[in-house]
């Protein structure tokens, strides 16, 4: 009986009914003929609040509900979750949904409203989009039934605790591995051809012709052969390493639509190591700020990509500035072939620049590298405005001051010879992997 109480709330409708009752009340105090008809209308409204709650509770089971979650929810997405139902009651109920979900999205005013009739299924759709990364724990799903005249809910307690955890963009990564397999699937009359490289990669020992490396000569060999020379043959580097250098200190601290920029670099670097991989490249990870955080070596083995994933998940926002000289010397002493590197960092003025541009240079000697910068789209926003006031006058000129030192910054690096890749946060993901397609449609790794 105490769980009955628990779980039944009187509906809208009869503190109606009550109103009613108490306004004839008060009128009877001048037409005392009245009082019998109110006191009839609050009777009337308690005996149908009790009959409406025997039809809501006279057996257990009448309405089922499933929560069906993805097992991993990505960031800066939208994620789908589904909600079944389904009516055993003998008549039409309308319900209310109030899903426990996670505390992480701060959504107070949750609810969904729907009808089912007798014996039907429904499927409820909604979606969320996380904006951190962690551990999300959903709860129990309320749901409050009632029929089209009734004074009574009945609460249903769904008891359906699920913790998922929100890693960096699955969905993107799976899109754009849709358009790269597509776009590969497209080229017409391509050629697979085989090229005489000068790598390591030792491929077999053949006779000398004109115009072979004479440096490749295999003495030995020749020794013992009657007469010819001998010359030592390589097999072209057709899996070149990518790595993704993120930074992680401060200046990747601020947010665009909910994401900092450190989240919008983790989710392009986990597609653009699916891209390298998918194109039979190697992919590897290195982060850092005051040191060196995750340093994972390029390779493309089974289990690789899901290794990247575990170690971007597990990124947390530095508080110092980034140790630029120790990245540089990191990589001098763990990356020995020439590699493509793409650097995800922020920079507001030429003047911090200027004091890395000498270690970006050394890298770009030996390695290719592409700095990713991020363009502010609330100061561009800004900009494009047409001021009305002393105060937008202002607020415009400060905007345009700060897209003009991003474009210096940007000039600046093309001038040194460093690819550079300065994009909307939003649009940072594409424009990633469209500037790797492009490296290694040239050939420059």
């Amino acid at each position: 009986m105490l769980g009955i109480f628990k779980h039944i709330f009187p509906s809208v409708k009869l503190w109606y009914g009550f109103a009613i009752g108490i306004f004839i009340f008060i009128i009877s105090y001048k037409l005392p003929i009245l009082l019998p008809l109110g006191q009839l209308i609050i009777m009337a409204n308690l005996l149908w609040f009790v009959i409406s709650g025997v039809l809501l509770f006279y057996s257990k089971k009448l309405l089922t509900a499933i929560r069906q979650t993805p097992e991993i929810l990505s960031m800066g997405d939208s994620n789908t979750i589904h909600i079944h139902l389904k009516n055993n009651y003998p008549f039409k109920i309308n319900i209310e949904i109030l899903d426990e979900i996670p505390f992480q999205f701060q959504i107070r005013d949750f609810c969904i409203k729907t009808t089912l009739a007798p014996s039907e299924t429904k499927k409820i759709d909604y979606t969320l989009t996380p904006t951190t990364r962690g551990e999300y724990s959903f709860g129990n799903i309320n749901i409050f039934v009632a029929f089209q005249f009734s004074f009574a809910l009945r609460r249903f307690e769904i008891k359906q605790p699920v913790l998922t955890k929100v890693y960096p963009s699955i969905i993107q990564m799976k899109l754009f591995q849709l358009k790269v397999l597509t776009r590969i699937s497209r080229l017409e009359g391509a050629k697979k051809l085989r090229r005489l490289g000068q790598s390591y990669e030792f491929e077999q020992i053949k006779n000398y012709s004109e115009g072979d490396d004479f440096r490749h000569i295999n003495w030995k060999a020749t020794s013992r052969a009657a007469g010819s020379l001998k010359i030592n043959q390589f097999e072209d580097e057709k899996s070149q390493a990518v790595y993704s250098l993120i930074d992680k200190s401060r200046n990747m601290k601020m947010p665009f639509n909910g994401l900092s920029l450190l989240d919008y670099a983790i989710n392009s670097s986990l597609v653009i190591s699916n891209t390298a991989l998918i194109k039979s490249d190697k992919s590897g990870l290195i982060t850092f700020a005051e040191k060196i955080e995750t340093g994972i070596k390029a390779e493309n083995k089974p289990g690789h990509l899901g290794k990247i994933l575990n170690a971007l998940y597990n990124e947390k926002q530095g508080q110092f500035e980034a140790n630029y000289e120790l990245l540089y010397h990191y990589i001098n002493q763990n990356i020995k072939q020439r590699s493509l590197l793409f650097l995800y960092t922020n920079f507001e003025t030429t003047h911090n620049l200027q004091r890395i541009l000498p270690l970006l240079q050394k890298l770009n000697k030996r390695h290719v590298l592409v700095l990713i910068l991020f363009q502010n789209s609330e100061i561009m926003e800004w900009s494009k405005n047409p001021p009305t006031t002393i105060e937008e006058i202002y607020n415009q000129v400060i905007a345009e001051r700060f897209i003009f030192q991003k474009t210096l910054i940007a000039r600046e690096l093309k001038l040194h010879g460093i690819k550079t890749i300065l994009t909307l946060p939003e649009e940072l993901t594409v424009n990633t992997v469209n500037k790797y397609l492009e490296i290694k449609s040239l050939g420059l790794i």
